[in-house]
């Protein structure tokens, strides 16, 4: 019977729990919305309590899987596991080269699914000396900015974002020369970031590399964004537009590095 109260219990305290987390997880879907000083301190305490309770949960479900799949399920498990250890030495190996800059690694913690390309929340925030505006970076290059900042936690707004008000200065290598322009969001159906209005006389061609300009003094001159893949021409011949295509893939982001400031 005390056993029997003792389960009631636990299941009414994590069903009130996951009500909190969504209810949060909703509200936190409008964009662009600035966030309370209670707001922050309730999701900073719910990703503390998020940390806790994924580990239980993950062990328990593993341990009520049908034995007859356990093979393939250890199998998918390896090599997901050895992919993230990749990425987590490659984000260590990115450290040895960003010598100039106080750098902090994060790991991520969530993904807004209706918005998956505009943001990310990892778990380094005031605490650890993040603020907004600063650069977030993977050995594969720029990924976006820190967009706001909790105690424990901050939210990236991605470069692949479709937010008009979010601009990226950069420059375009061209042989021994730059043109410089502005991302403007992202193509979905061609899985490329565009840059548009390049003047016509510019002589883009496929594989110039695409480097954060340091204008404006948002991002680091020198960044390495992508190249670009494929240039059209506006209806009306009168500008280009380039798409940019990224090393890095954003619907498999683990681990970044979060530019702090220059030593």
């Amino acid at each position: 019977m005390y056993k029997k109260k003792q389960k009631r219990k636990k299941i009414i305290i994590i069903t009130t729990i996951s009500i909190v987390v969504l209810s949060l997880f909703i509200y936190s879907l409008v964009l662009n919305r600035k966030t309370t000083k209670g707001e922050n301190i309730l999701k900073s305490g719910i990703t503390y309590i998020e940390k806790l309770l994924i580990e239980p949960f993950t062990s328990k479900e593993l341990q009520n899987i049908d034995q007859s799949k356990s093979y393939l399920i250890q199998k998918n498990v390896n090599e997901s596991l050895e992919k993230e250890i990749e990425e987590l030495k490659k984000a260590l190996a990115l450290n040895s080269t960003l010598t100039e800059y106080s750098i902090e690694n994060a790991t991520i913690l969530s993904r807004n699914r209706t918005y998956w390309f505009n943001t990310l929340n990892i778990d380094k925030g005031k605490k650890d000396g993040i603020k907004k505006d600063m650069a977030v970076v993977t050995a594969d290059g720029l990924i976006g900015s820190i967009n706001k900042v909790g105690h424990n936690y901050s939210e990236v707004k991605l470069i692949t974002c479709n937010d008009l008000t979010y601009k990226v200065s950069i420059m375009i290598n061209i042989g021994d020369s730059d043109t410089y322009a502005v991302l403007s969001g992202y193509d979905k159906k061609k899985n490329r970031i565009k840059i548009t209005g390049i003047d016509k006389t510019v002589d883009l061609k496929k594989g110039d590399k695409v480097l954060t300009s340091g204008l404006g003094n948002k991002f680091p001159r020198g960044i390495f964004i992508g190249e670009v893949d494929k240039i059209e021409n506006d209806r009306y011949n009168i500008s280009k537009t380039a798409y940019v295509k990224t090393n890095q893939d954003f619907n498999k982001i683990h681990y970044v590095t979060v530019l702090k400031e220059k030593k």
